[in-house]
């Protein structure tokens, strides 16, 4: 759905317009196509209904003052006019007579685009055919006859096909201008039929390109999670510390000395059992040389002296 289309929409709700008045608003929308034939045969088919009649004009008038930027309003404003004209409620033609003026001063309308282009030329074209018609009134009749025979007969093709089949000679125009005009229905249902398809086809590639789009994003995620867990990690092996200050390489780890191991291989150990206390290595081991020493000797003097008893 466009923008303009979602616009219009909520235009719809706020402002309560009617059923009729909505088709309307959507038959003269500033889209850059033409109203659609059955949209535009709903609008004449309302037109019998008094009140929808009076819906249906007073929308149709507003649409006609319209100007500048909005010149697609005023053009598909009169080309539902002339629809309705032909193939709606008498009272349309009768009112469009009366109000002829409104029509008219269209025919000095104005408006170039950024381009440069004269876009009101349309408009004018289309307002100096419609007063020509109003003004007519036996070709207006005439035009009623042959755009109502040719409605009908397009209806009843429409309703054959879906049925299973319907005579070829009752869709065969009558007249040069039957003939045309059928030919214009055929080519607007043509057109819009074309039109609705490029809309789909729109659709699907923009539908198309933001699933690759999301695509893209997911498979950037697990990339961007892989270098967030390998800057987590550090250098050396130890888990990274969070700091407020600047990060930086983390020293290497402290790899213990071995241990002194005596001439068996086994650690020194304290010969009283108890933890020596700190002091250098060589002093310790003096002393015990000392008390070994000094053992010997008193053991020997003690077994060498002879045992004397007194009488």
């Amino acid at each position: 759905m466009s923008t303009s289309s979602l616009r219009r929409q909520v235009k719809n709700i706020v402002h309560n317009f009617s059923e009729a008045e909505i088709k309307v608003r959507e038959a003269t929308s500033n889209d850059p196509w033409g109203p659609s034939s059955s949209l535009m045969s709903e609008i004449a088919d309302l037109t019998y209904n008094v009140v929808a009649f009076s819906e249906i004009m007073s929308m149709v008038w507003k649409r006609l003052n319209d100007h500048g930027k909005n010149w697609r309003h005023v053009y598909k404003a009169m080309t539902l006019m002339e629809y309705l004209i032909k193939t709606g409620s008498e009272r349309v033609a009768q009112q469009c007579r009366e109000n002829i003026y409104a029509v008219q001063t269209l025919k000095d309308f104005q408006f170039i685009d950024r381009d440069g282009k004269d876009q009101g030329v349309n408009v004018r074209e289309k307002a100096k055919q419609l007063v020509t018609l109003l003004k007519d009134e036996e070709r207006l009749r005439e035009e009623r006859i042959h755009a109502l025979k040719t409605k009908e007969k397009m209806a009843q093709t429409t309703s054959g096909s879906h049925s299973g089949g319907a005579d070829p000679e009752q869709a065969w125009p009558q007249s040069s201008g039957e003939e045309d005009l059928q030919l214009q229905l055929a080519l607007a249902m043509s057109k819009e039929e074309a039109e609705q398809e490029e809309r789909l086809r729109r659709g699907d590639d923009l539908r198309l390109q933001m699933a690759i789009e999301e695509s893209r994003r997911e498979k950037a995620k697990p990339e961007e999670s892989a270098l967030m867990e390998l800057s987590a990690v550090d250098p050396w092996g130890a888990p990274a510390a969070v700091s407020g200050g600047s990060a930086g390489p983390s020293p290497p780890p402290s790899v213990p000395l071995p241990a002194p191991s005596g001439p068996w291989g086994l650690a020194p150990a304290d010969p009283w059992g108890a933890s020596s206390p700190a002091s250098p290595p060589g002093l310790s081991s003096l002393f015990l040389v000392c008390c070994t020493v000094l053992c010997k000797v008193w053991f020997h003097s003690i077994s060498i002296q002879p045992i004397q008893f007194k009488r």
